[in-house]
């Protein structure tokens, strides 16, 4: 295979604790630790780890955002990524249109495979693998726990309510990857200094001919309502008694 294209999404780090802005317009992103969304971070160790085994020749990581989103990319070249792309918009584009923007780079890079994510930890949406792999008209695996390449076919093992659960897609294919894929490598500064030299191009969501308008208007962002103390009950009957007093019995 020469080339595989991976997908890396900017988010507010999990470690944080995310808040809605005071006008309800938003979630707060001003002083708050941002980072490669952890699902797109396993689908690049999983890329990384298939050119090591000699699968692959190339690994470009792409990016739709503001020009805060290099910061990711660098991240994702410090971690072994060979380039990067980031589709620069000041907009917030719907999950359809970014997957018509990444579909665009597709056409242009060719690549053999693309990973993302199984989904961003900030909608959780889960959506633009699927998105990208219909528009594309090519095969798609989601929520992948093990990836084998056999020639032209890959072998996705995934998780389902039942067990486990192995099919087989011919490439090029979309597959997104689930938590149990791998565990990512920690990024060493050396890495990082080298990845400040490696290709990192920019292209302006217009010159992609994709509409980024939102399909879907959000009215207004709220927390969610605080969670009841708990109650300590000495005995069965009297957590039968707390239930019938909440009405849940």
């Amino acid at each position: 295979m020469d080339k595989i294209l991976v997908g890396l999404k900017r988010v507010v780090d999990y470690n944080v604790r995310v808040r809605v802005k005071s006008d309800g317009s938003g979630v707060e992103t001003d002083g708050v630790k941002m980072s490669i969304n952890p699902f797109d971070e396993i689908a690049l160790e999983e890329a990384l780890r298939i050119k090591e085994s000699g699968g692959a020749s190339e690994i470009v990581v792409v990016s739709v955002g503001t020009s805060e989103a290099q910061q990711q990319l660098r991240t994702g070249l410090a971690m072994g990524a060979d380039r990067a792309i980031l589709i620069t918009t000041d907009d917030a584009p719907d999950v359809l249109s970014c997957a018509r923007a990444l579909l665009e780079i597709v056409n242009r890079e060719d690549p053999g495979l693309v990973i993302v994510g199984k989904q961003a930890i900030d909608d959780d949406n889960a959506q633009t693998g699927q998105m990208l792999a219909a528009l594309w008209g090519r095969p798609q695996a989601t929520c992948a726990s093990k990836i084998e390449l056999d020639g032209d076919k890959a072998i996705i093992t995934r998780e389902i309510d039942v067990g486990m659960e192995r099919i087989e897609i011919d490439l090029p294919a979309v597959v997104t990857a689930d938590l149990r894929l791998n565990e990512p490598r920690y990024v060493k500064l050396p890495d990082i200094m080298k990845a400040k030299k490696k290709p990192l191009d920019e292209i302006a969501f217009a010159e992609l001919g994709v509409e980024a308008g939102p399909q879907i208007a959000h009215s207004s962002y709220e927390p969610p309502s605080e969670r009841d103390k708990g109650v300590m009950v000495d005995d069965v009957q009297g957590l039968v008694t707390s239930l019938k007093d909440r009405g849940l019995l």
